[in-house]
């Protein structure tokens, strides 16, 4: 996969806006995808026009609604403790692909089908858990967590927190991060398929970027192989 770079981030990590740059500058890529959907994409430019509706709650449920807001919450706390906003690591991808009037591609799963999905699959065990882990994250931050929160954590830390949110939350686990690569590889998949000849950088979250980059090559060899 020459034309395909992955880079992982921290959404809250200054390191993470200086390493997209640097790989956007260094590839020259011809297109540039991220991990967003409109609907994330819009929040992030117009934080300000974003309003939650009755309908929304219902159309992602209850529990997917706390889940986003709460979490939220936890990723703007942490951000103010490391002094970035949160996803600004996207925005910087966006700000360049319009600086060098390059195509963006998004290829993250629509939100309201993530927190659907969330809502559907959250028990109440892994409800309560989670509470106690995001809260301790956000007290206690870097001394919970194990890396600092002003840069992008080493793989050995973001396997060793993968595996205990997939032993602590495995429908969580399955629903933000499982489902979510399949959906982006698929998308990725896509778009080199369509656009052989053009080199991507892909700016995803560095908890997907492993798992992520096999699921696109499978499925550009299972493509090869009909």
């Amino acid at each position: 996969m020459e034309n395909l770079i992955i880079v992982g981030t921290s959404h809250i990590a200054r390191q993470s806006i200086h390493e997209v740059t640097h790989a956007i500058d260094a590839a020259k890529p011809d297109i540039i995808a991220i991990e967003l959907d409109r609907g994330r994409l819009a929040h992030l430019l117009h934080p300000q026009k974003s309003r939650t509706r009755l309908s929304d709650i219902r159309r992602v449920g209850v529990k997917g609604w706390l889940f986003g807001l709460f979490g939220a919450w936890a990723e703007r706390a942490l951000g103010k403790h490391v002094g970035v906003a949160p996803g600004q690591d996207m925005l910087t991808a966006v700000r360049l692909a319009r600086e060098r009037k390059l195509p963006l591609a998004l290829v993250d799963q629509e939100i309201a089908i993530t927190l659907k999905r969330f809502s559907q699959a959250l028990t109440w065990r892994e409800k309560g858990r989670f509470l106690v882990d995001v809260i301790k994250g956000v007290i206690f931050r870097e001394k919970e967590l194990g890396f600092d929160l002003r840069t992008v954590p080493s793989k050995q830390v973001i396997a060793r927190l993968l595996d205990r949110v997939k032993r602590r939350y495995p429908n969580v686990y399955r629903v933000l991060v499982t489902e979510r690569n399949h959906v982006m590889a698929r998308n990725l998949a896509h778009l080199l398929r369509l656009h052989p000849d053009k080199k991507v950088v892909a700016i995803v979250g560095a908890g997907h970027e492993k798992e992520l980059e096999a699921l696109v090559r499978q499925r550009l060899a299972s493509t090869k192989a009909i």
